[in-house]
């Protein structure tokens, strides 16, 4: 290697061409290419992907039990009907499609990232495993056709029912069981967001009531030369240090998150800087996006000549969607009229027993586009409640234009069991039936309370109301009445089919609990 004396030696003698580049003392006792050495995760991150890989294997064995047993038993089931039958090839033939069905299966799983961190505790995990599950049917399926083999038929009447059930079902139960480790304090990413101090606690805010607890937030860092920590209902949050200073304060505090609630201004390279910075030592770096209230399917990413462009889908109200919308409806409302068919006369008579006058009660609900219609309810309250309306208005507790009350004197002791598991609300099952209402949809209101409306809050008129919707899974009476709009118009702009059922299942939940009723 050339020494320092050696290179001002050449320094000094006359190039014919371009001089050579200026050489640099460098310290034998250190790597020469130091800058090339990849980052290594510290012990912060370490323990980040344990916990990932710890759950991960946790999903892998569930999917691995759940698809053994359910292809195994179409397998057997399929054996055994043909016991009597002399065909000594048989249980080898069921058994070969059994194990290619099941590894084809478990392949797809992993293929599609069904365990990936990305989706752990979303709700695309369930997504990507239904589209993994028709995959691995679809693939099974051409190649025993094309093999002629036997087998497959019972495999997608048993194995694809059964099978994709129980994976749902494990998933669902994991998904309870790592929201419970969360909540004590385990599995959960330790946060650190950075921004503008409005929109940090935005963020804050947010995390705070998903219901999650996926993130701990353990500091936040300011855009702001006056700094100073972050209150956010009640919890103050410290604020560590400047904007420069993102990863010695993630490493600091064990931060394997950061969120970047907002970017500094005219720092067009600060995000590709900053995630060059957190090499080894966070796992992710989020950026919270300002489109607020609008769902990821909505949103997609689409890079053109490296200018990622996010593309925002404009809601629309008719056509195909609202088409298997209005079909889910009308089967769900069929079935669901039988059981209250049946459930009628008892309720009549209960209803009847403790005060005079109709079992039903009409009143007049504003639906889509503004038409008004009679919905139906079991009667829960005296016959002249509406007269009264004006004795009880001063003890409003609802908000907005809203009228509810813990303890309305109008209600009876019948009506109010039946308000507590919204057994009232069954009769609009004939509202959906007759397409005045969606089982799912905003809260149905009433004409007078749309004179409060806004120009934005009309929107929840743009789709039909629901019997039970948003509002009902989330605290029912206890929401505000902005809290409540809010809720609507991201229903009405953002709702799907997957969306519905999931809505149905909470609410289930929500009525046990009967939570915000009255």
């Amino acid at each position: 290697m050339t020494t320092i004396d050696e290179g001002q030696r050449l320094a000094a003698t006359p190039f014919a061409g371009n001089p050579p580049a200026p050489l640099v003392s460098v310290d034998r006792a250190e790597p020469k290419f130091r800058a090339a050495v990849a980052p290594t995760a510290n012990t912060t991150l370490e323990n980040r992907l344990r916990w990932e890989r710890a759950y991960r294997w946790r999903l892998r064995l569930a999917d691995t039990g759940v698809v053994i047993a359910s292809t195994g038993v179409a397998a057997w089931i399929q054996i055994a009907a043909i016991a009597q039958v002399d065909l000594t090839d048989a249980p080898w033939q069921y058994g070969r499609v059994f194990i290619l069905t099941a590894s084809i299966w478990l392949l797809l799983l992993s293929l599609f990232q069904t365990r990936s961190p990305r989706v752990i505790g979303q709700g695309v995990e369930y997504r990507r495993v239904l589209h993994a599950t028709g995959m691995a049917f679809g693939i099974a399926a051409i190649a025993f056709v094309i093999m002629q083999s036997q087998g497959i038929r019972t495999q997608l009447l048993i194995a694809l029912p059964l099978g994709t059930l129980g994976i749902l079902a494990s998933r669902w139960i994991s998904r309870r069981w790592l929201q419970r480790q969360r909540v004590a304090g385990h599995f959960v990413s330790r946060a650190l967001v950075v921004g503008n101090r409005y929109d940090v606690e935005y963020v804050i805010d947010s995390l705070q009531t998903d219901g999650l607890h996926a993130y701990q937030v353990v500091g936040v860092i300011l855009d702001d030369p006056h700094g100073g920590d972050v209150v956010v209902d009640d919890r103050r949050f410290p604020s560590v240090g400047e904007v420069a200073d993102v990863r010695a304060q993630a490493e600091a505090l064990g931060a394997d998150s950061v969120i970047l609630a907002s970017l500094p201004e005219g720092d067009r390279g600060y995000v590709k800087r900053l995630t060059w910075q957190l090499e080894g030592t966070a796992a992710e770096l989020s950026l919270s996006s300002p489109l607020v209230d609008v769902a990821g399917p909505r949103m997609s990413l689409r890079p053109v000549e490296g200018l990622p462009l996010i593309q925002v889908e404009i809601p629309t109200f008719e056509g195909g969607r609202h088409l298997a919308k209005r079909a889910l409806d009308i089967f769900l409302a069929s079935i669901a009229l039988v059981f209250v068919g049946l459930a009628t006369p008892f309720i009549a008579l209960a209803i009847r027993l403790e005060s005079k006058g109709p079992v039903f009660f009409t009143q007049p609900r504003v639906g889509r586009d503004g038409e008004v219609f009679p919905m139906f309810k079991f009667r829960s309250m005296r016959v002249d409640a509406e007269d009264m309306l004006h004795v009880v208005a001063a003890d409003n507790e609802g908000s907005g234009p809203l009228f509810k009350m813990k303890s309305d004197p109008r209600v009876t002791r019948v009506g109010a069991i039946l308000r507590k598991f919204s057994i009232d609300e069954l009769p609009q099952f004939f509202n959906v039936l007759l397409g005045h209402m969606s089982i799912v949809g905003p809260r149905p209101p009433l004409p007078r309370e749309t004179d409060y409306y806004a120009n934005d809050t009309y929107r929840r008129l743009y789709i039909r109301p629901g019997i039970t919707g948003p509002w009902q899974v989330s605290g029912r009476s206890h929401l505000s009445w902005e809290e409540s709009v809010r809720l609507d118009l991201r229903y009405v702009e953002n709702w799907s089919v997957v969306g519905d059922l999931l809505i149905l299942c909470k609410t289930v939940g929500a009525v046990l609990k009967s939570e915000g009723a009255y």
